[in-house]
């Protein structure tokens, strides 16, 4: 599959069944998406992997935040893929590439790796919500002072009944502008 295809193509799937790629392919993904751009190569990201009964105990720590009459259906939300991949920030402090710069390579390389993800046939979805702040889920993945918890990408085989549409050609007009050569020189006169 062409990156072009890949782009106008993925989607973020709700379903995802068996299977998710194993650890080895996710692994060697991974490498592959570590690419995307990272002013000073800091690299300032880590994963932590859940399937099977580690989905469960993450249900466990969600549901234990929910509202009493959401609690089941919280703790079930785990099991909407058969691989959830926690995204751990770890900026890199007193850095001269800024947090929000490790922050916005830490999501280039997040997408690169669903476009993998999608270009081998598998289906994700990164959630989050207030969950990425509970003390219960930073404990349950290990987080350390001044990590932070991204979401998930949840991971597995989209459902093969799903009908899915190639994206759109947005309009982008409004978006982009250009300075003209009257505006550039007068900018360098200043």
């Amino acid at each position: 599959m062409d990156v072009t295809t890949a782009i106008l193509t993925r989607r973020s799937e709700h379903l995802l069944l068996d299977p998710a790629p194993d650890d080895d392919e996710f692994t060697y993904l991974l490498r592959v998406a570590a690419a995307a751009p990272d002013h000073g190569l800091l690299r300032p990201w880590r994963w932590v992997l859940l399937r099977g009964d580690d989905r469960e105990a993450l249900g466990a720590c969600l549901a234990e935040e929910a509202q009493e009459d959401r609690r089941a259906r919280t703790a079930a939300k785990v099991r909407r893929a058969p691989l959830l991949a926690s995204l751990v920030f770890t900026p890199v402090r007193e850095h001269k590439v800024p947090s929000w710069e490790q922050l916005a390579a830490t999501s280039g390389m997040a997408h690169t790796l669903m476009l993998l993800l999608h270009a081998r046939g598998y289906g994700s979805i990164w959630r989050t919500g207030a969950q990425v702040r509970s003390p219960r889920v930073h404990g349950l993945l290990g987080l350390e002072e001044g990590e932070e918890c991204l979401g998930w990408l949840y991971i597995g085989t989209p459902d093969p009944a799903a009908t899915r549409r190639r994206r759109e050609l947005y309009d982008v007009s409004g978006r982009l502008t250009t300075l003209s050569s009257r505006q550039h020189s007068d900018a360098m006169a200043m």
